[in-house]
């Protein structure tokens, strides 16, 4: 069940609680550079990253095992 927060609720979030729900859903940071000379693009780069812990993006090998059901 989740927790239905009002509008103007001013309760504060402590650093680590906001980068634990940021690390367990994961993030994708996007960007783009481009050097241009005399108005000619001489080089362009293009970035994606994606941000996320590693229990969130790899099952746990110690899991449930399928073949005991």
């Amino acid at each position: 069940m989740s927790d239905i927060v009002p509008a103007e609720d001013t309760r504060r979030i402590a650093l680590v609680d906001l980068l634990d729900r940021v690390l367990g859903g994961g993030v994708v940071i996007t960007g783009e550079i481009t050097l241009s000379l005399a108005d000619v693009d001489m080089v362009r780069i293009s970035l994606r990253t994606l941000i996320a812990s590693v229990s969130a993006l790899v099952p746990d090998p110690v899991g449930e095992d399928p073949s005991d059901e």
